[in-house]
Order: structure tokens, then C-alpha cells, then sequence
């Protein structure tokens, strides 16, 4: 599990970047890079990482399924994903 001030983190991140999105795409229009230089660094969107939604793990993670692939394992054998079976051969 990731720690909880992590996930925090990264929530305020997603918030700043959705608030700041109109005003970046305008001044970008613009041409006005000094103005785009003065907004928080976390609103921009390249500072965001994608999380496991319920673990938090960082690393595996399955965009397709927002899960790290420890849960994807975990709950596709427990049948929780429909869909989803596990391949023999």
C-alpha cells in the first residue's frame, strides 16, 4: 500500500491540473511562455503519475483497468473483473 500523504498528493495534483487547463491551453495560444512559467509546477499535467485506485502501487499499472497488475491478478482469479479469465494451455 502507498502511503495515504502519496495518493493525497496526487489527487491535489489531478485538482491543480484540471483547474489551471483552460488558462495554460489560452496563454499557449497566445504565445505567452513567461506567463505559462509563472503557474504552479503541479498543474501541469506531465507532473501527474497514474495510481493503482486501490492500492496506490505507482508501478504495474494497467490503464485499461486502473489497477496495479497485483490487483488485476488478484481479482481476476477471484473472478471480480467480468470478462476476464485466466489463460491455460
Amino acid at each position: 500500500m502507498a502511503k495515504e500523504s502519496m495518493k493525497a498528493r496526487e489527487v491535489k495534483r489531478a485538482k491543480l491540473v484540471a483547474k489551471y487547463a483552460a488558462k495554460k491551453k489560452a496563454l499557449k495560444a497566445e504565445g505567452d511562455y513567461e506567463a505559462l512559467q509563472s503557474l504552479p509546477k503541479n498543474a501541469s499535467s506531465v507532473r501527474l503519475h497514474n495510481r493503482c485506485t486501490i492500492t496506490g502501487r505507482p508501478k504495474g499499472y494497467m490503464r485499461q483497468f486502473g489497477l496495479s497488475r497485483i490487483q488485476f491478478r488478484e481479482m481476476a482469479s477471484a473472478g471480480l473483473i467480468p470478462g476476464v479469465k485466466k489463460a491455460s494451455w
